[in-house]
């Protein structure tokens, strides 16, 4: 920051702080003994005692501060002064410093029991980022006390130590008092808003900067939608493009002029070999939408597809009926797009959308290949079921159809429901009913980072009225807000357990599907998750008795239910936890949906979607009404035109890349916890991670279709993008 600051005392006397009756030191800022508390007995102390005092300020842009910072300790027996935090001649916590002082008080304090830090103003007000705070005693005894929040402007903190501590732990009447006016402070910060009828319900803040300064990005820039596409553009040298809005591609050839070949070789497989049937089927297995596909038990009335129809594409000589009995029919349908409207932003262009239902075949080679398209839900003459022994640009259209709605179901209802607006819940009702004390607050809050603040923007500047999603996406101008209202409803609590949604869909068996790597993948991933979480539930919860009696748990759980899920008994989540087993789903819940899911969804955005005719966002024409009259040309005219193209690309290539000094599953860098069981927990943690990814790499060898999305190593801690 600015230049050292010269001759202060190092210790002020603070009248506001002097010894009071009772103990209500943090409601009237007056300190005193605590009711309730025992100091415990120690040898005697120097005459003066000394307290080493180690300041560790945050490495970010901006972290550092000039204005003056006081330290008060609050013991079990008394307060000491307030001690301005300053050396003569040395510039005090500048970014990424580490600063010791020697505090001296008068008396025996007695345990410590918190340390209150106090910001005022130097010359210009600026923000502080405080990690920790280390405390060594007259005793040689050391005390963290974890922060790892940002001061902005002037201002005081009260910090407890490290210790994890559920609220039947506190006995002394300041610990049980800074624990609440702590939640009341937060409830106040963060306030639930309805952002869209029907939606979960989200954070009350309109822009970016409304946010609690704790939650907010350390650069604003960086998470910048229009200035990051507009790059992506630039990077992806097809910013010449962008704004040719209703100018059509001449063939498929065309395309290739603004996609680049990157270092993976998925996106460059991907438009040698979209047109084909096989690498259809697999994008439902391993694509950026790999939850869609189900085990068919039964033809819908509403696809009448008959053995006469497929025939030609059963390899085992048996009927429809029987390969449906044996195990060898799925069935996706997108159903949930019947209905919504289409983009109208843009007059000059109309857009359109389906509700496609397509029929897979495990053949004998074991890859799941489409047999029967319906590109709309109600059958009829106009709506005539398409097959592979079709002609090819009828056959190849239909498949085109599928694809787009696939885009749209992944990114509206896969990517944005399932993964950053559930995760802005558990992370609104965190902060709001646990305090930082509190080990599920400890364990999670890693798992939040930044996912409010990457909501907040995405309202302000993409999924809004007039937003970049607008721009290129059929389902944009509202559609997208119709679908996430339509799919609210059927979003249960059952569905984000993930091997319970694998088995829902009859997609449980690596024998009759054996190449379904984001299955595979995601079910080890699970599992570390869910021991990790168990492990930590063991340490702080000895029988179910203590999970049932903690009501700042239970207060969290409640806020999940009644605000994110809106009440909706149907939705199967909790409103109450009352076993440790129910405690650790509940958390591989939060922690899974944050990472591993998101990761599996939105990181190969680019790889699947970046060839436009594999994953078109909108669509320039209807679909076809009868059969044997598609051409090349009335492909290319039904694709998206040049500047949508464009802007579609930006996006997926932004969507697609981490974050700068990205955290991923496993890595706890803020130590908030400083128990050593908790540590060793997260030893055993990681390294259970560690043998999933060696797995992973040594599975992906020499593969043409690497699936690495779910390995350990590239699964950020929380949805930050």
């Amino acid at each position: 920051m600015g230049g050292p600051r010269v001759g202060r005392r190092a210790s002020v006397s603070a009248p506001s702080l002097l010894p009071s009756q009772g103990s209500l030191w943090l409601e009237g800022d007056r300190c005193s003994p605590s009711r309730g508390s025992c100091a415990s007995p120690r040898s005697p102390s120097p005459a003066m005692p000394s307290y080493t005092v180690t300041v560790a300020t945050g490495s970010q842009w901006f972290a550092g501060t000039d204005d003056y910072i006081y330290l008060t300790l609050v013991g079990s027996v008394r307060c000491s002064e307030k001690h301005l935090l300053d050396k003569p001649f040395y510039n005090d916590f500048e970014r990424g410093a580490v600063d010791s002082y020697d505090v001296t008080v008068d008396e025996e304090l007695g345990e410590i029991l918190l340390i209150k830090v106090e910001k005022r103003k130097y010359w210009l007000h600026d923000d502080w980022y405080l990690k920790y705070i280390t405390l060594k005693t007259p005793y040689g005894e050391y005390i963290e006390f974890p922060c790892y929040r940002w001061f902005t402007g002037e201002g005081e903190i009260v910090l407890r130590d490290g210790r994890a501590k559920l609220a039947r732990d506190d006995q002394i009447h300041v610990l049980k008092q800074h624990r609440r006016k702590e939640l009341e402070t937060r409830q106040k910060l963060y306030r639930w808003m309805e952002w869209n009828p029907g939606f979960p319900l989200s954070i009350d803040a309109k822009y970016h900067s409304d946010l609690p300064r704790d939650i907010q990005f350390d650069s604003e820039k960086g998470v910048d939608f229009v200035l990051n596409y507009s790059k992506a553009m630039e990077n992806l040298f097809v910013n010449r493009f962008m704004h040719m809005f209703q100018s059509s591609w001449s063939d498929f050839a065309d395309f290739e002029k603004i996609f680049v070949k990157i270092s993976n070789t998925i996106s460059e497989y991907v438009m040698q070999h979209w047109q084909e049937d096989f690498m259809f089927g697999y994008q439902f297995l391993n694509g950026c939408n790999p939850v869609m596909i189900e085990r068919c038990t039964k033809i819908p009335e509403k696809f009448p597809v008959t053995t006469e129809m497929v025939e030609c594409s059963l390899e085992r000589q048996l009927t429809l009926e029987e390969e449906i009995q044996q195990g060898n029919i799925f069935i996706v349908d997108f159903e949930i797009l019947d209905g919504i409207d289409a983009n109208k932003t843009d007059p000059c262009t109309l857009q359109y959308l389906a509700a496609p239902i397509c029929l897979l075949y495990k053949n004998l080679e074991n890859k799941i290949v489409p047999i029967a398209i319906q590109i709309n839900q109600t059958p009829g003459d106009d709506n005539p079921i398409f097959l592979p022994s079709d002609a090819k640009y009828d056959w190849l259209l239909a498949k085109i159809w599928v694809r787009s709605s696939d885009f749209h179901v992944h990114q509206t209802i896969t990517h944005l429901l399932r993964t950053h607006l559930m995760s802005e819940v558990f992370g609104i009702a965190m902060f709001r009913q646990l305090p930082a004390v509190h080990p599920v607050f400890k364990l999670l809050v890693a798992h939040v980072r930044f996912t409010i603040a990457i909501n907040t923007k995405a309202r302000e500047q993409l999924i809004c009225e007039c937003g970049l999603f607008d721009k290129a996406n059929a389902t944009g101008g509202g559609g997208h807000v119709q679908m996430v209202q339509r799919a609210v409803k059927d979003l249960t609590y059952q569905s984000l357990l993930f091997p319970e949604h694998i088995k829902a869909r009859g997609m449980d068996s690596k024998e009759d599907v054996p190449y379904y790597f984001y299955r595979d993948d995601g079910l080890k991933v699970w599992e570390a998750i869910r021991s990790f979480t168990m492990d930590i539930v063991e340490i702080y919860y000895e029988s179910d008795e203590v999970v049932m009696e903690d009501t700042e748990l239970q207060d969290f759980v409640n806020d999940v239910y009644v605000y994110g899920m809106r009440g909706k008994k149907a939705s199967g989540f909790p409103k109450s936890i009352k076993t440790r087993e129910k405690l650790s789903e509940y958390l591989t819940v939060v922690i899974f949906t944050a990472s591993a899911q998101h990761a599996a969804v939105n990181f190969g955005q680019y790889d699947w979607c970046s060839w436009i005719p594999n994953a078109p966002p909108t669509m320039r024409a209807p679909p076809p009404t009868e059969k044997g009259m598609v051409t090349i040309e009335q492909i290319v005219e039904t694709l998206p035109d040049r500047g949508r193209s464009c802007w579609h690309l930006g996006a997926v290539w932004a969507l697609s890349q981490f974050q700068e000094n990205e955290l991923f599953l496993g890595m706890y860098p803020e130590e908030h916890f400083i128990e050593k069981p908790v540590k060793e927990a997260m030893v055993k943690f990681r390294k259970n991670l560690d043998v999933i990814v060696s797995g992973i790499t040594e599975r992906n060898k020499n593969k043409k279709l690497p699936y690495y999305y779910l390995s350990p190593d590239r699964i950020p801690n929380s949805v930050a993008i």
